[in-house]
């Protein structure tokens, strides 16, 4: 993926170690140090099995997610009040090992200024529900909340990622409308790369962040 043009590599480490084992994990930031200015992004739950992996591999980045123990896949982001402000020492934590922390929230003003409350230095905006309007042809009013969320957090000085259910399809729109400084792209990318080859697809998403000014 890296020779194919990506701009930085994310592991999802839950766990039960169904995506990736976590033994995997610093041989992989090895070879993220070898492509000059890729970034390594590690995420995870904070109250799991994150931080560790945070202190031992000094990834460039870290999202904070909060998945719960065996949860198929990210369905929502860290809320305002109680949930944020417990990992707020977490996030200063992983700030300490040199990482950019952003947050996974969902389009919501409350959120994303909690995020900033916390300490975090952005956000990832949690895109299934664009995805989903995307794919019923009725996404404007959906992408609108994005837009709004995204502006807001510049506002705040936050970093605005995004990432969930993101494809060649809906990707060109959600880049044009939001202007993310960063989208992750995985399970897409894997499907695409079943029927395009994996360097072919990844030189799709790179290209189509590229028309667009952002990046993968």
């Amino acid at each position: 993926m890296l020779e194919a043009g990506a701009f930085g590599l994310t592991v999802h480490p839950r766990p039960d170690e169904r995506h990736i084992r976590h033994a995997d994990v610093a041989p992989l930031a090895a070879v993220v140090k070898e492509f000059n200015q890729r970034e390594f992004n590690i995420e995870g739950n904070p109250h799991h099995n994150l931080m560790p992996l945070l202190e031992a591999n000094r990834p460039q980045q870290a999202t904070f997610v909060p998945d719960a123990r065996g949860q198929a896949t990210s369905n929502h982001g860290f809320a305002a009040g109680a949930p944020m402000e417990e990992i707020a020492p977490l996030i200063a934590q992983a700030r300490g090992w040199g990482a950019r922390v952003c947050v996974f929230v969902d389009p919501d003003i409350a959120a994303i200024a909690a995020a900033k409350e916390a300490g975090a230095d952005g956000i990832e905006l949690y895109t299934e529900t664009f995805a989903v309007a995307h794919a019923q042809g009725q996404f404007a009013d959906v992408l609108e909340r994005f837009v709004q969320a995204a502006q807001f957090a510049r506002t705040l000085g936050l970093r605005v990622n995004a990432g969930h259910d993101l494809n060649l399809d809906n990707l060109p729109t959600f880049l044009n409308a939001v202007g993310p400084d960063e989208v992750s792209i995985g399970h897409a990318v894997i499907a695409d790369a079943l029927v395009m080859g994996l360097e072919t697809a990844v030189e799709a998403y790179v290209w189509t962040c590229a028309e667009s000014t952002f990046r993968t």
